[in-house]
């Protein structure tokens, strides 16, 4: 999939991200607080409330896995959800633009290394009719976690590609995750909470972009080097435990582009 073939905006193309300006949170009440959640494991661990999903049940499947099947795009609002969170159902809705997936996800504290075990990418296009617009999903951190930072890569394996955005409450960040390898560290003694939606790129979406004053490259939250190497030593060694165990059950331990799936809860190219 070639993302030259679909409507791109030109904000990702340098890094694959977009800090915007951060959000006043709180001024809003914590509706996350009585939402409906359900189990649904991405990279960590995890649960996720839908707001919007395929076809407007109390779900979080890929919009490809119904019948009919859809692209990440045409999301259909959660009844009994956004009746509780009518304010993220408008922060969602203030780009303007197409929405797929649209849920608070509740993701336990994560060390470092499991971060780096965790990286992954997203499938936001599959399905996607080429010349449209392609999907990129937002992160808007509800819960107020300073320490906490979403971890970026173009190279799963090389530190050298990292930039990490640090989460406090009100933070808002757009990303590629198609493009970018991305999971979020959260050293904590409490869960962290954050509204992700999948966004179609066009117009809209750039005019919000630019509104609120979008920056496509920001210097690295600080990581101590002790702290870092300790990280990479362990998502190395889980990567090569479970290549050695999928490997002894005769199973190919690459997925997709090749690369050693992270996760054996982790949904096939799922979200932070």
């Amino acid at each position: 999939m070639n993302p030259e073939e679909y409507v791109t905006l030109p904000a990702f193309r340098e890094t694959g991200y977009v800090v915007l300006d951060p959000y006043d949170q709180a001024q809003d009440p914590r509706e996350w607080e009585q939402l409906t959640f359900v189990d649904w494991k991405s990279s960590g661990d995890t649960r996720f409330a839908p707001l919007a999903s395929a076809y407007g049940d109390m779900e979080c499947n890929g919009f490809w896995n119904h019948t009919p099947a859809k692209t990440d795009k045409d999301g259909v609002w959660v009844d009994a959800n956004v009746a509780v969170a009518p304010r993220l159902k408008a922060r969602a809705e203030e780009p303007g633009a197409n929405i797929g997936r649209c849920r608070v996800i509740e993701l336990q504290p994560t060390a470092y290394g499991e971060t780096l075990y965790n990286l992954h990418r997203d499938d936001n296009n599959r399905l996607n009719p080429e010349g449209t617009g392609w999907i990129v999903r937002a992160f808007f951190n509800l819960t107020d976690d300073p320490d906490t930072m979403m971890v970026l890569r173009e190279d799963r394996d090389d530190p050298a590609t990292e930039t990490r955005i640090a989460l406090p409450a009100g933070a808002q960040v757009i990303i590629d995750t198609q493009r970018l390898w991305h999971a979020v560290w959260h050293p904590s003694d409490r869960a962290r909470y954050c509204l992700i939606t999948s966004y179609e790129s066009g117009p809209e979406l750039d005019a919000y972009i630019k509104a609120k004053n979008g920056v496509s490259r920001i210097e690295s939250a600080p990581i101590d080097p002790a702290v870092q190497a300790e990280g990479e030593a362990v998502a190395a060694s889980k990567r090569e435990a479970r290549a050695a165990a999928l490997a002894a059950r005769g199973q190919d331990p690459t997925f997709g582009d090749g690369s050693l799936r992270a996760s054996a809860t982790m949904e096939t190219y799922s979200e932070a």
